[in-house]
């Protein structure tokens, strides 16, 4: 046992399952174009799998389908161009940063912008390492600001 990171850990643990649950009785091929039209609809990778979760009743694409749900997204062409988890974390550092503007003394908020810059430029650095971020991107105050502006009327365009 890592003694490390001995915090943060309390969690359930998902079964070991060799093949799909047996109360999945859609076949692969209905569940793929369920993700396609719910990613086609607006919904982030993270949303796609709630709703298939609670309205459809399958636990994990991957026992059912064989790959994760952002490999079938990369296959139709609809993966987000940034991964949701750095998406997510520029948003909330674009949020804190429109924080700070009104209230600049805020220095516990500062900190917590650094943080989060922190996170994103490891996370960054990993992406581009596996290839999922072109080698030339790089994260900037004012581009994060754009990038989050234009999702959010990327998103309402589509509902």
């Amino acid at each position: 046992m890592n003694r490390k990171r001995d915090k943060g850990q309390s969690h359930s643990t998902r079964p070991v399952r060799a093949g799909p649950p047996k109360w999945v009785k859609m076949r692969p091929e209905e569940i793929e174009t369920i993700i396609v039209e719910l990613s086609k609809m607006g919904y982030p990778p993270s949303m796609i799998g709630l709703i298939l979760r609670d309205q459809y009743g399958v636990p994990l694409t991957k026992s059912v389908l064989g790959v994760k749900l952002t490999k079938v997204l990369e296959k139709h062409g609809l993966a987000p161009e940034i991964p949701e988890d750095l998406f997510n974390l520029i948003k909330r550092a674009v949020n804190l940063l429109r924080h700070l503007e009104e209230h600049p003394k805020d220095i516990h908020s500062k900190r917590g912008l650094v943080e989060i810059e922190s996170k994103i430029r490891r996370l960054v650095k990993y992406y581009k390492r596996v290839g999922k971020l072109p080698p030339d991107w790089e994260y900037d105050r004012e581009r994060a600001k754009l990038l989050v502006a234009q999702q959010v009327t990327v998103g309402r365009a589509g509902s």
